[in-house]
This record gives C-alpha cells, sequence and structure tokens, in this order.
C-alpha cells in the first residue's frame, strides 16, 4: 500500500465484516446483555479518515462497540477492530485491520485453553467451520459451542490500567501512563462435566485495545472460586488462525515461511528474546491449503509459555498470566514496520524513553566518586555508574559500607548527577545448594527462587533504598534457566522454576520502577521496566584499532536503532584497556587522541543514544573537556528531537557519507539530520532528505548547524534535496523546521 499517496484509514463502521452495523459505545460497567436502544449508521456517517497515525494518531480512540447483530461485540480504534460472538459461546469471529481493509482471520478458534490438574479445557470458541482457508460471516451463524469448554457468561469494559506503578523521576518523553484506550473482559465459567474442583473458576480473557496505534494486548486470568487449591499446569492465552500472507508452489521448502503482517511479543522474556511465547504452528484443521507436499505451514499463532508455569491457584486468589502484545503492520515498507514498533515501545513502556547522559566510573573508591561527580558536573553529564570492576559491592549490608555511599549519593544529588552502580546477578556460582540444577544457560547461576535468590533481592533492595542510589545497573539478568530442585523454597520442581524466576526478577524490576530506579539491563526486559539495553553489542570491536571502531560503532546505531528507540540501546566506549588490543585501541590519554574521541561524541549525542563512556575521567586537559562539553550542549539544546525516531537514510560504509535523520511532527524542529565524512576525500554532493514522517507537506526550513534558515520545497514524494559540501573527516547537521 502507497501510504503517501491513498488514505492510512478507511473507517467504515464495520460494514468490512457484517454489513450494515450499529454502534453504541458501552458504559464501563456494561454487561452482556443486549439493548435495545440502538442508532443505526447509515452512509451520512460513513467517512474517510485520511490521518496517517503515525504522524497524528489522536483521532483514533479505543472503544467497545455493539453490532447491529445483539450477539456481537466489538473492539475498534479506527486502525484495528476485533470482533467477539458471545452466544452461543465467546469466540473472535473477525480480526480486520481497518487502514488496508484487508483481515487477519482465517478462521475460529478457543479464546484460551487451560490445563487444571491434568485436565485440558477450551475456552470459548464455536465448532462447525468446514473451511479453514477463509471465514465468511454467514457461516458464523451456523456453528455451535462446544459442550467441553468453559463457556462465556459475562463481559465489562475499562480503561486501560497500569501494569505496575512508574516514578517519573527523569527527562522523559510526555506520555501518558498507563497508556490510553481500553480493555474489555470476558469472564468464561466451566462446562457442565467440569470436575467438582473447578467448578467455582473464573477464566478471563482481556483485551487492552490503545488510543493512536494499531495495537491490542491480551493476557488471561483465572480466579479460584471455590475451596480447595487448584494446580495450572498450561494454558494457552491466545490462538490466532492467521490468513495466509504469501503461500509458495506445492514443492517448494517451506523455509522461510513469512506469516501474517503484524508483530507479536510479549513481557516473558528474557536474554534478547521477547518473542519465546510466540509460536507460529501448522493447523491441521486447515486441509486445503496449497502448500508442498506436507501441508504444514506454520500459519497458526498461539501464545503459551515454553515450560509450566504449573502453579498452585489457592481458594480465593487469581492467577494472571503474562501479556501478549499484537502490533498490526498497514505496510510492508521497512522504515514504517520500524517505526511502527517504535512507537509500540513509546507508548506500552514509555520509561525507555528516559535517556540520561552516563558514564562508568571504573573505581568504586569515594574519594574518585567525587572527582567523577564533580568532573560530570563540569561537562553537563547526568549519571555516573560505578561500573563492573570498580570495587562496589551492593550484596554487602555493612551500616559503615551503606553510610559510605549514602553520603556519596547525597554529594551527587547536591550537584545535580544521579549515581548508581552494577551488579552482577547470574553468570556465577552461589554454591552447589543454591546453583540452578539441570544445566544453566550461562554455565552456572544461581536459581533465583533459593535461598541466595531470596537474600539476593533483598540485599539490593535495601542497599538502594538506604544509600538513596539512582540507578541500577544489572547485568547477566535471569536468562530463563529451569531448574529442577525440589528444596527451593521459590519453587517446587521443574515445571514451575522458569515462571517462578521470572515473576521474581520482572516483579523486582517494577519495584525499582514504582521508586524512580532507573534500570540499565543488558537484556530484554523493556516490558517490566527495563529503560536501556545494548544497541548492537559487539565485545571483540573494542579490541580493534581505535580508528576501525568509529564506523563499526556507528554502523551499530544506525542497525540497532532498527527496532530500538535511540533511547532504549547504549554504546560502549572503553576509554581504557579493555579486553585487549593495547594502546592502539584505547582513547586514554584522552587529549592525545582527541579527534577520536570527538568522533564518539559527535555520533552518539548525534543520534541520540548514549554510551557507557568507561574509563578513570571524562577528561583530562581544558581542551579535551571543550569538546566534551560541546556535544554535551549540543545534545541538550535538540534533546526532544534527537531523541525521537530515527530515518534510516545511508548505512556507513566507509566509501561515502552516511546519514540519519531524526524526525517528530509534534516539535517546532521537526527533523534533524547527522550527516558524517569517513572518508579523507572533501564530499560535494546533493543530499536527499525524505521529510514524510516530519509532517512537513510543501516548504522546509533548513538550518545548516544553526545558521539562517534557507527554504525548500517538498517534491511529490516529500523530500528535498540540499547541497552539501563536507571536509575530509567531519561532521555536519541540518536542523529542519
Amino acid at each position: 500500500m502507497n501510504y503517501k499517496k491513498y488514505p492510512i484509514a478507511t473507517i467504515i463502521a464495520f460494514s468490512i465484516f457484517m454489513g450494515v452495523a450499529a454502534e453504541l459505545v458501552y458504559a464501563e460497567t456494561a454487561k452482556s446483555q443486549v439493548s435495545a436502544d440502538r442508532a443505526v449508521i447509515d452512509n451520512r456517517d460513513k467517512k474517510t479518515v485520511t490521518t496517517d497515525w503515525l504522524l497524528d494518531g489522536s483521532s483514533y480512540k479505543a472503544r467497545v462497540l455493539k453490532s447491529e447483530n445483539t450477539n456481537e461485540v466489538v473492539l475498534s480504534n479506527g486502525l484495528i477492530s476485533r470482533t467477539f460472538r458471545v452466544a452461543p459461546n465467546g469466540a473472535t469471529v473477525a480480526f480486520d485491520n481497518l487502514m488496508t481493509g484487508a483481515s487477519i482471520l482465517r478462521g475460529v478458534k478457543p479464546e484460551a485453553m487451560v490445563e487444571l490438574d491434568g485436565v485440558k479445557y477450551e475456552v470459548g470458541g464455536l465448532k462447525g467451520q468446514v473451511e479453514y482457508a477463509y471465514l465468511r460471516p454467514e457461516w458464523v451463524d451456523s456453528m455451535t459451542a462446544d459442550p467441553k469448554a468453559f463457556r462465556f457468561v459475562d463481559f465489562r469494559t475499562d480503561k486501560i490500567k497500569a501494569r505496575f506503578p512508574w516514578k517519573r523521576k527523569r527527562y522523559c518523553e510526555d506520555r501518558p501512563w498507563p497508556p490510553k484506550g481500553v480493555e474489555l473482559v470476558m469472564d468464561y465459567r466451566p462446562p457442565a462435566g467440569a470436575k467438582k474442583e473447578h467448578q467455582n473458576l473464573t477464566v478471563s480473557a482481556h483485551y487492552a485495545l490503545y488510543d493512536g496505534i494499531p495495537l491490542l494486548s491480551k493476557w488471561i486470568t483465572v480466579r479460584n472460586g471455590g475451596d480447595k487449591p487448584v494446580t495450572l499446569n498450561t494454558f494457552v492465552s491466545e490462538i490466532l488462525a492467521t490468513v495466509d500472507y504469501e503461500v509458495p508452489e506445492e514443492l517448494m521448502a517451506p523455509d522461510p515461511w513469512h506469516p501474517v503482517n503484524i508483530h507479536v511479543e510479549s513481557d516473558y522474556s528474557f536474554l534478547c528474546n521477547a518473542k519465546l511465547t510466540t509460536h507460529w504452528v501448522y493447523d491441521p484443521a486447515y486441509t486445503t491449503q496449497q502448500f508442498h507436499a506436507t501441508g504444514k505451514a506454520p500459519n497458526t499463532m498461539m501464545s503459551h509459555l515454553p515450560l509450566g508455569p504449573d502453579v498452585d491457584i489457592k481458594p480465593g486468589s487469581t492467577f494472571e498470566s503474562f501479556r501478549t502484545f499484537e502490533l498490526v503492520y498497514d505496510s510492508t515498507e521497512r522504515e514504517r514496520k520500524s517505526l511502527s514498533l517504535r512507537r509500540m515501545y513509546r507508548t506500552v513502556a514509555p520509561w525507555v524513553t528516559e535517556n540520561p547522559i552516563f558514564w562508568h566510573a571504573a573505581s568504586a573508591d569515594p574519594a574518585y566518586i567525587r572527582r567523577s561527580i564533580d568532573q560530570s558536573a563540569e561537562v553537563g553529564f547526568e549519571m555516573l555508574i560505578m561500573t563492573f570492576g570498580s570495587g562496589l559491592d551492593m550484596e554487602k549490608d555493612d551500616p559503615a559500607y551503606i553510610a559510605t555511599y549514602k553520603e556519596l549519593a547525597d554529594y551527587a544529588h547536591s550537584k545535580g548527577i544521579e549515581l548508581g552502580g552494577y551488579s552482577l546477578l547470574a553468570s556465577r556460582s552461589a554454591g552447589a545448594e543454591h546453583d540452578v540444577i539441570g544445566g544453566a544457560i550461562f554455565g552456572r547461576s544461581p536459581c533465583l527462587c533459593s535461598d541466595w535468590g531470596d537474600r539476593y533481592f533483598r540485599k539490593i533492595e535495601a542497599f538502594l533504598e538506604q544509600t538513596g542510589m539512582d540507578l541500577l545497573e544489572h547485568d547477566g539478568s535471569y536468562p530463563g534457566d529451569a531448574c529442577a530442585s525440589r528444596t527451593h523454597p521459590g519453587h517446587r520442581g521443574h515445571a514451575d522454576s522458569q515462571w517462578k524466576q521470572w515473576r521474581k526478577i520482572s516483579d523486582f524490576y517494577k519495584r525499582c520502577r514504582a521508586k524512580g530506579v532507573y534500570l540499565n539491563v543488558p537484556d530484554w526486559y523493556m516490558l517490566t521496566g527495563s529503560s536501556k539495553t545494548c544497541m548492537t553489542y559487539r565485545e571483540e570491536n573494542n579490541s580493534l584499532p581505535r580508528e576501525r571502531q568509529t564506523i563499526l560503532f556507528r554502523q551499530n546505531i544506525y542497525d540497532g536503532t532498527w527496532n530500538k528507540t535511540p533511547s532504549m540501546g547504549w554504546m560502549f566506549l572503553p576509554l581504557m584497556n579493555y579486553k585487549g588490543g593495547g594502546a592502539a585501541a584505547t582513547i586514554e590519554p584522552l587529549h592525545e587522541h582527541l579527534d577520536t574521541y570527538g568522533w564518539h561524541l559527535a555520533q552518539n549525542f548525534g543520534a541520540g543514544v548514549q554510551s557507557v563512556y568507561r574509563g578513570p575521567r571524562l577528561y583530562d586537559t581544558e581542551e579535551t573537556k571543550a569538546v566534551v562539553k560541546k556535544w554535551v550542549d549540543f545534545y541538550k539544546k535538540y534533546r526532544a528531537i534527537l531523541d525521537s525516531d530515527i530515518i534510516h537514510v545511508r548505512r556507513p560504509d566507509g566509501r561515502d557519507i552516511d546519514c540519519i535523520l531524526h524526525v517528530n511532527p509534534k516539535l517546532k524542529q521537526k527533523g534533524l539530520a547527522m550527516v558524517y565524512n569517513p572518508t579523507s576525500r572533501r564530499i560535494v554532493k546533493e543530499l536527499k532528505l525524505p521529510l514524510y514522517y516530519t509532517g512537513l507537506t510543501d516548504l522546509a526550513q533548513v538550518r545548516h548547524e544553526g545558521g539562517e534558515a534557507k527554504a525548500y520545497t517538498l517534491d511529490r514524494q516529500h523530500n528535498v534535496t540540499i547541497p552539501l559540501d563536507m571536509k575530509p573527516d567531519s561532521v555536519t547537521w541540518y536542523v529542519i523546521e
């Protein structure tokens, strides 16, 4: 779809999937009873919305709607819609991309599945669909409920609630928390033939639809209203029988298989994998697919844990699953899909927009830390981290030790600096009694649900609380180890160990966020509180000659910002020797390699990406100090636009200029292009800048390095072409208004 030429969203009030429809916005106390009072939407009410949601999504409000069919309820925000039958059972009967007019769904499946005390139940769903290559609306009327499935009994709506508290403590993008939108909750009760101990259970399917973005999240809860505990062995919280994105020729191999144009991830993640719960599987009911001889196309998405949870739900208590986030794309173009993904993170995890200017102090010696705090304040840095190998021990509970670092934190605060430290969790042993049994991803690792794990988290929280520190850099975070121990107090065996350990660390991160503690974690815990992980980290590159590092690191930034905002990734620059390479790889002494140091400062701050400058100091001479301050001041002057999303103009390759363009249609400074000439020759050429995502349509005022504005007319593809004249080994920038 050419989103520049055609309207982005055409709202046809549900004629896409049900003919003429009627609209009713449910109150927060709405029930499943269908009101007889409804106003039929006629052609006069149908309108075409031409606003691109990535430029301005304010008109796309999430609502719960009632169709003319009294057995249907609809979630819609004008970008996507999901339609549910509520009789003879609850089931998703349509899931539509309103931006393109395409259906996402080809078949009706259960809303969830649960295994309770070894008995498997479907939750909702309808039976009787014969053809699973597509779904005609009229087929749904003849479909029936499975008498063995949990049955729909009621629904309710509410505003989206915060997944956990977030204390705003430092500069970040002004985004609402919780996000705006609507939550639909559909309750299901056990079938007539359910086991006696299951008859007082309620399984609820929760759907959150967000304002201004084609994004929906789903999770389930299981409430035990009985008088005996029930074991939830496994569950599937989402099942989508999606349309085929492509159907290869019969004899072609199925790999790689491309699913429907949708992004799915969950907050159940560790290492750098947010898709641990996303499983694309073969649908045995889809027998007419035109695929190769095996016929096993993975075109059904199921969201479930890799293991377990195998947890007991006590009487009167409720189990809550992880959350699955479903982002529907309106294009196959890489940059637009990337911008959509980055908007999702800004929406559902706005703490990732916190982007303090920090560095790594190589020693935790109090006198050294005071000098480092002073240096930070002198050049405008905002956060100091006592790094790995510094000697800081956040597990110490000695009062004198804690008092020393409280005094340092107080001193840092008096200078406007936040102070924090490094702690290693995994990649070490806590002893045979406490370590993971059955093999650890990092070779050895403590079980978070052991006695050691309980003590560790208590000590870290106490240290942060008592010292008043502002940051935790948590290395070797929980990588997903399962543990077969039957003596650890926090889990009972292998099947529940992964779920319990994930809950342990994710709940800890959420408590940190509630207190305003910044989290820098080199694993993908973004949706549970972390603000930053590695951009695209290649540790060996730090041992290469420094003249090679600048382009390599700029490539890391260019590549890393396809799936992250600038604030979500850190770069790493060891100012002193780090894992080999010797003097040829290091920046120290800083004044002797000021050109290289300046390049790193320019490309990091110019990208809005903070780097871990690890070393004994930020500057060693007044000349070095001036260069550091120049780029810090540059970043702070243009902070809002530099923290905005990046358009990838030209990747660094060392053969010509490379360029990134920050864009934000909501700002006065709607764009900022950073241009680098890494070659040894002068480059004179014309540079084309794609300005569509700045929101400008006719004219752009372009300022070269803050100079006088020059007007440029946008062409029909929203580009401007500006003259470029760059000296060898130079950096420049253009501000677009």
